[in-house]
């Protein structure tokens, strides 16, 4: 199952990126530049490319989380560190008596 979630998500990342690459760029620099022009069109419904970009972005979404739910199981430690260390009475140094 984590084999399947992890191809689709693979898959859908590379579509995620083409989508974007593909769209046309609306110029305007991160709001610089934008007029009164392009306030009237912003609010008109998103066209195809727009829509499946946000379909396939939530698809993503949904199957990274899948993903991290899945493996959150295997992360869960069921033994401290500290328990397999056991300390051994014959590596420990000697204090010496008296160094003068």
């Amino acid at each position: 199952m984590e084999n399947i979630l992890l191809i689709l998500n693979i898959i859908f990342a590379i579509i995620l990126v083409l989508l974007v690459l593909m769209q046309k760029s609306e110029g305007g620099a991160l709001g610089i530049g934008v007029s009164q022009e392009n306030f009237m069109f912003s609010r008109a419904a998103g066209n195809f490319m727009t829509k499946a970009t946000a379909f396939v972005a939530t698809l993503f979404i949904i199957c990274s989380l899948g993903l991290t739910i899945i493996s959150r199981g295997e992360l869960t430690p069921t033994s401290s560190v500290l328990d397999a260390v056991k300390e051994k009475s014959e590596d420990t140094p000697a204090i010496p008596e008296n160094n003068n």
